[in-house]
């Protein structure tokens, strides 16, 4: 149904429901209509707007506090989900189990547009009392939701287009909820689907805790499926079943209410022992399946999985497919941080830094130990310093009582990641120099210091050395953490961009191939984004294969299906004379083209509004002199 047949057929059923007091069935899905029916129940008033309640700043903080970890465990897929679907202008949102908005990543242009209608921290998105919409809905049905335009209960929020998924944590619970919302207007095709494939993520992180003291069975009956987001996970204790996720329920027919209830030979005819010895499950009626036991106990003993090397499709969503100078680099990076050498990742935005440093984590002596990652520029200012040192009680209003360890102390006897380090602030970097240094952290608010043990993996996409010499980055520093470097190439610098494409194609598991004319123009993108692109395109093209459907040109993102020119002498002759002259050149031209505004000539060009200002910052006027540049 094209946007317009679907906002007419909204527009009838709300007239039908709330003028004429009918049922509209079959106007509308059947899952907006139990929410309406829902909200008039419970006194909401369509015409009379929603009763919006804002979180004060202490109290938001304490909100944050209460769900660290989900926070925390959220914020890769937040950013990944943010990049898929930038040229769509969202925004992405997390909140927690009751809807309320705890963090929100996108384009700030619609993120303006969306606090008008309190779409912001601090707001609760319940449906009880926001009415019809994706998170409020999706919480109380326990279900993935789209709410489009008219479809929200009330008038000031039809210009919305939302897809929120319920993240449910491993006893079922509701933990949270993940949203992505754009203009009504605009057609968000996939992004339902790209929701849900996050929120998988997401809920396989929940687990991360469990494998030291469950018995945790992770399998599937395809083994190229076993270490992704589509892996059945169930978790024993004492070989009672007192975890899953939805994928190991559905592989054996059960529902949540079955934890607690099922042992765990009523579901395998291979015992945990067998498993441990690495026989592959057999399931009671028997299924031929494909898995493994990670953790558990055995006579008393705690028993941890030995290292292996770590799945990257676990937090990238496709796997990042080593060539063989890079596994070189990655033994060789090994060995330094086990003679307790710093190692530092190099590399354009999206190349796999932090997919390395986990395989890197995996590849060391330290292995059984944390992998704590920091991103140095997603973390806010205010927050960062208690965030890595930790701080006592009473350190600072609104601090958790009994203070909290922070994330170096984290890191104890195993690795810390620091990405993004050419961002963290120039106070915090003197401190950060003298924790690696003294080996020993002390928390704000005073307090006695901490002996800390950890091995150091930073990673940048900036020079840090023209950062040096600018003074954005202490130089002491720099010498400290840039003792073995490691450079990891752009994706479109690949031999056989062709073939890695078409393996990991494959290891997807898609049920549809893809076509020549497809593979072509994959190979022939220049894929600025680097993986990071790559992912958002195959996730998505993935989702539509899901049906059987083999996917066309048409589904590929528009930037990719714009035709580039064909090079002139003089545009050669200023690509070897001077690159960045040509760069500025062609954002010029797409300035002219979009009539100086800015949002538009970035989608024009598949780049951030950010990328085009750092690169025209000095330009004060449009191109041609005409005025100041159009944020759009």
């Amino acid at each position: 149904m094209t946007l317009d047949n679907h906002h007419r057929s909204v527009l009838a059923a709300r007239r039908r429901f709330f003028e004429d007091g009918r049922t509209p069935r079959g106007l509308v899905p059947d899952t907006i209509l139990r929410s309406w029916m829902r909200c008039a129940s419970q006194g909401l008033e369509a015409a009379r707007g929603p009763r919006v309640e804002m979180l004060s700043a202490a109290e938001l903080r304490r909100a944050c506090e209460r769900n660290e970890r989900l926070r925390r465990l959220c914020r890769p897929e937040l950013e990944a989900l943010h990049a898929d679907a930038r040229d769509t202008g969202s925004v992405v949102i997390l909140t927690d189990a009751d809807g309320l908005v705890l963090d929100t990543v996108g384009d700030t242009e619609f993120a303006g547009r969306a606090a008008q209608v309190a779409l912001r921290p601090g707001v609760a998105w319940g449906e009880a009392s926001t009415g019809t919409n994706a998170i409020g809905t999706a919480l109380v049905e326990r279900r993935p939701m789209a709410v489009r335009g008219a479809e929200h209960f009330f008038v000031p929020h039809r210009i919305l287009s939302c897809y929120a998924a319920p993240i449910l944590d491993p006893q079922g619970q509701l933990a949270g909820a993940l949203d992505l919302s754009g203009h009504a207007a605009i057609s968000h095709v996939h992004a339902l689907g790209m929701v849900r494939l996050a929120v998988d993520q997401i809920e396989r992180r929940l687990f991360e805790d469990l494998s030291r003291d469950h018995d945790v069975v992770r399998v599937h009956r395809d083994p190229a499926l076993l270490g992704t987001a589509c892996e059945g996970i169930l978790v024993f204790d004492d070989y009672r079943l007192v975890a899953a996720n939805r994928h190991g329920l559905a592989l054996f027919g059960l529902e949540w209410n079955d934890l607690g209830g099922i042992r765990y030979n009523e579901l395998f005819s291979t015992s945990l022992a067998a498993l441990r010895d690495g026989v592959k499950p057999v399931g009671l009626r028997g299924q031929r399946l494909h898995g493994r036991l990670d953790g558990g106990r055995e006579h008393g003993r705690i028993v941890v999985p030995a290292p292996r090397a770590v799945d990257s499709a676990a937090t990238t969503g496709v796997p990042l497919i080593l060539e063989t100078a890079q596994k070189r680099r990655l033994g060789r990076a090994a060995r330094m941080l086990d003679a307790g050498l710093p190692v530092l990742l190099q590399g354009e935005t999206g190349v796999g830094k932090e997919v390395f440093a986990r395989q890197l984590h995996a590849a060391c002596t330290r292995a059984q130990g944390a992998f704590v990652a920091v991103n140095c520029a997603a973390l806010p200012e205010s927050l960062i310093e208690s965030e890595l040192f930790g701080y006592e009680d009473g350190a600072f209003t609104g601090a958790r009582r009994k203070g909290a360890p922070g994330l170096l102390r984290q890191a104890d006897g195993g690795v810390l990641f620091l990405d993004e380090i050419g961002d963290m602030p120039l106070p915090l970097q003197s401190r950060l120099l003298r924790v690696l240094q003294e080996q020993e952290v002390t928390p704000l608010g005073g307090g006695r210091a901490v002996p800390v043990d950890f091995a150091v993996i930073c990673a940048t996409h900036q020079a840090l050395d023209a950062a040096v010499e600018e003074g954005r980055f202490r130089s002491d520093l720099y010498y400290r953490v840039a003792q073995y470097c490691v450079d990891l190439p752009a994706l479109r610098e690949h031999g056989d961009l062709s073939g890695l494409i078409d393996r990991i194609w494959r290891m997807l598991d898609a049920p549809a191939t893809l076509s020549d004319a497809v593979m072509r123009r994959l190979a022939e993108h220049d894929w600025p984004g680097n993986y990071r692109e790559l992912q958002a395109v195959l996730r998505t093209l993935r989702v539509i294969a899901d049906d059987g459907t083999a996917p066309g040109l048409d589904d590929l993102p528009p930037q990719m299906l714009r035709r580039k020119p064909a090079p002139t002498h003089s545009t050669v002759s200023a690509a070897d004379g001077d690159l960045q002259a040509m760069t500025e050149n062609a954002m010029l031209a797409a300035l002219r083209a979009c009539g100086g505004n800015v949002s538009a000539a970035a989608r024009r060009l598949g780049i951030s509004r950010s990328t085009l200002y750092r690169n025209l910052g000095g330009r004060a006027a449009a191109p041609g002199g005409d005025g100041p540049l159009q944020g759009g």
